[in-house]
């Protein structure tokens, strides 16, 4: 912008930039989709899509619940850890029929809140950092799953574990049914419940939150315990998939996670960003996975390219649509 621009085209110049500064990810996934369109045309098939709505599912799960500690200025390294422990537990319960799949789903989540209540009391209670306090988490639910397993993989599932995972309701993916249905619920306990104002103020300004009557270490356990609920339901739905337990079920999900929430405008400072935002985030992970899986390209260069496509992501734009 120089000194002699008009009025008008300064207001312009304005506009363009805010529109790229809100809606900046979309954009960057919708030339993403084109490109991929042009570069393999086995993208734009039916199957191919339906298989990365699929896969994008657990790890959106992840993110639903990983948005919810980074809005509280932390994050959580055991998610993945955790999502390969409750497929473990699955097994446990050797069952072949689809009636244990509830006690399957309600052992995973019981597990999964206790982990949440653990790193969140670490965290909140006696101010381990969020990095250590689920780095730690992290390992010794590895170290309990190798001592179960022994390193073995194990594929005692009821055969409506698969169904959860790859099934279909009127063409639509089950996970993804599922994966919209925590995002909703989750979006609106976010946005439209006292809850929601309490995580955004202690995101915010911790004292400034405890000054209005807010408790942050109840905030603080609360959210970390919906990440690990998050992280064990897309755990299950995640093996469904794979169909067979190794003790490295979700491996990536922990950084993935939280990659997707912050392209997806959620500030690692906390206080700002909100789940379907994260999601778009997702969005371009899975599709920069399938599109380099279309191309061929050895796991050295997938790595590579999918590392300078996020940079390059990151640089571009920056999300608000909180």
């Amino acid at each position: 912008m120089t000194p002699l621009d008009t009025p008008m085209q300064r207001s312009q110049s304005i506009s363009i930039a805010s529109v790229f500064e809100r809606y900046g990810l979309v954009i960057f996934l919708v030339a993403l989709m084109v490109v991929a369109a042009i570069a393999s045309p086995t993208f734009l098939r039916p199957a191919n899509l339906v298989n990365v709505l699929t896969i994008a599912a657990p790890l959106g799960m992840v993110v639903v619940g990983q948005t919810f500690v980074i809005l509280v200025r932390g994050l959580d390294l055991s998610v993945a850890s955790l999502m390969a422990t409750v497929a473990v537990l699955a097994t446990a319960f050797k069952a072949t029929t689809n009636e244990a799949i509830p006690m399957i789903f309600i052992a995973a989540i019981a597990l999964s809140a206790m982990v949440g209540l653990v790193n969140g009391w670490l965290v909140a209670k006696r101010n381990v950092s969020p990095f250590l306090a689920t780095l730690a988490m992290m390992i010794i639910l590895q170290g309990a799953r190798f001592a179960y397993t022994g390193g073995a993989p194990i594929s005692t599932l009821p055969p409506g574990m698969g169904f959860l995972a790859s099934g279909r309701v009127l063409g639509i993916p089950v996970n993804l049914i599922t994966l919209a249905f925590l995002a909703i619920a989750f979006g609106i306990v976010l946005h439209r419940s006292r809850l929601g104002r309490e995580i955004f103020m202690v995101g915010s300004n911790p004292k400034a939150a405890f000054l209005n009557g807010v408790a942050p270490d109840r905030v603080v356990i609360l959210c970390y315990v919906i990440c690990s609920v998050c992280a064990g339901i897309g755990g299950l739905f995640l093996l469904g998939y794979v169909g067979t337990v190794s003790n490295w079920v979700g491996q990536g999900y922990e950084l993935d996670s939280i990659v997707a929430a912050v392209m997806g405008g959620v500030a690692l400072s906390g206080g700002r960003g909100n789940v379907f935002a994260a999601l778009l985030g997702v969005a371009v992970l899975v599709v920069i996975n399938n599109l380099v899986l279309l191309l061929g390209f050895p796991i050295e260069m997938q790595l590579i390219i999918k590392g300078i496509i996020i940079i390059g992501a990151a640089a571009f734009y920056r999300t608000r649509l909180a």
